[in-house]
């Protein structure tokens, strides 16, 4: 259905977890408001992603009132690291889900449509800022804009905005490969840096696999065949029987954000708001969306609705910055070798080095003293001929 001329209070452009997550963030905070969600694909479609739903995210969203979308799919509670035979592997602190993005987007949805709002299949192609309203393509007017529509974003162009450093991903859903059940496996490359491949057991007998790698200004992007070869230069097998291939570039985040003033915001990949070290981004895309979500029914509540992107600039920054410094300087330090293979061997030794480093990489974690000392210790311990560390029960 296409969106009328009706004005609404808020429209949420992309209705994909950063979306779905600011309609149920304002919706939570003001049930009477007037929300429309617009896209331009039918619900369920699919999504290139490595499907891993941290339970940070559920977290997020069950302070929206929203659980249960991962009932009846299995926990993985075990990940796998590893770097050119050096390898680690633990049980994670809390388990993790990997759900297909075709069947988590379309629940995330559902529920944003339960909680009241309006879903419309709509491509928007043009942002016009009047002094009392935001109008999309002419014709849809709202007084504040969520923009979560994604790396490509419309809306952050419109805004004057560009991304900065992208990654490449290639993604499939294949068999799961013999000594890959039940575990979430990273392999890091070793000639194309940063760079790594995975392998996410879903549970059902397949994985999630792929690969991505960071591009480089001057460099020409790897073809797809390129990106298969060294997937399964990473991890043997893991492409056979594999189907539904596709690549996705992930817009990285850095250690500035500096969210827009005003009646039109920006949410998940839209705000270039992807991992660095990790590649991933529903975390990021969920919280800020409700943060998007609440902001803009705070300044609405208020009559300033004007004052939306000041509000929720106060908020993200607080939760994001120091988060984003340290994911950012994390991400400079893997591109070398020896303080990747540092931070292998302090995981190997230590399970609260383990434990942070997989919050730096899946949710709001930092650079904790643990990890200091623990990369430390490892960097200056010699390492042993056979370099390989013991892997924890």
């Amino acid at each position: 259905m296409a969106p009328t001329s009706t004005r609404w209070d808020l429209v949420v452009v992309g209705a994909g977890p950063a979306g779905a997550a600011a309609a149920l963030g304002a919706l939570h905070a003001d049930a009477s408001l007037r929300v429309a969600l617009l896209d331009r694909a039918d619900f369920p479609r699919d999504k290139v992603c490595g499907d891993g739903v941290a339970p940070h995210i559920l977290d997020l969203l069950a302070e929206v009132r929203v659980t249960g979308l991962v009932d009846d799919r299995v926990p993985v509670g075990r990940l796998r690291l590893g770097r050119g035979g050096l390898v680690v592997e633990r049980r994670t602190a809390r388990p993790a889900w990997v759900v297909p993005r075709r069947v988590f987007d379309a629940r995330l949805v559902d529920a944003a449509v339960a909680a009241g709002a309006r879903l419309l299949r709509h491509r928007v192609r043009d942002l016009r800022q009047d002094t009392d309203a935001v109008v999309l393509d002419g014709k849809v007017c709202a007084a504040v804009v969520v923009g979560a529509d994604g790396d490509h974003s419309v809306v952050r162009r419109a805004l004057g905005r560009s991304r900065g450093p992208v990654a490449l991903a290639l993604r499939g859903y294949a068999p799961v490969a013999s000594g890959r059940r039940g575990v979430q496996v990273i392999e890091f490359g070793t000639r194309h840096q940063p760079s790594y491949a995975w392998s996410f057991d879903r549970g059902d007998g397949h994985a999630n696999v792929g690969y991505g790698e960071v591009l480089h200004a001057g460099r020409p992007a790897p073809a797809r065949a390129q990106l298969f070869e060294r997937l399964e230069a990473l991890l043997p097998g893991a492409t056979e029987g594999g189907r539904d291939w596709a690549g996705h570039l992930l817009p990285l985040s850095t250690a500035r954000w500096r969210p827009p003033a005003g009646r039109v915001l920006l949410a998940g990949d839209a705000a270039c708001l992807v991992n660095p070290l990790t590649g991933e981004g529903i975390h990021y895309a969920v919280a800020t969306g409700i943060a998007a979500g609440r902001a803009a029914a705070a300044a609405l509540r208020d009559g300033r609705p004007e004052r939306a992107g000041e509000r929720y600039a106060r908020v993200t920054r607080r939760i994001l910055l120091p988060h984003l410094r340290h994911t950012a300087l994390a991400a400079r330090l893997a591109r070398t070798a020896g303080v990747l293979e540092a931070g292998l061997r302090a995981s190997a030794a230590d399970q609260r080095v383990f434990d942070d480093f997989v919050e730096l990489g899946l949710a709001r974690g930092r650079l904790t003293p643990a990890v200091a000392f623990g990369l430390g210790r490892a960097l200056l311990t010699p390492v042993r001929p056979t370099g390989r560390p013991q892997e924890p029960a």
